[in-house]
């Protein structure tokens, strides 16, 4: 038997000091959002990073 298609949602992760959009991701529709700690290229340092749907 085919399985069915999983349903992806894409989502933008946006610096919370600067407001850029610096990573993109795929993932599952439904669930919390997400608030990451990744690399600013702008400030040149780790900051949090909140899930915003597009």
């Amino acid at each position: 038997m085919a399985k069915g298609k999983r349903k992806l949602e894409v989502v933008h992760l946006v610096c919370e000091e600067t407001g850029d959009q610096n990573y993109t991701l795929r993932r599952k529709t439904g669930g919390e959002k997400l608030k990451v700690k990744k690399y600013s290229p702008r400030l040149r340092k780790h900051t949090v990073h909140n899930e915003k749907r597009k």
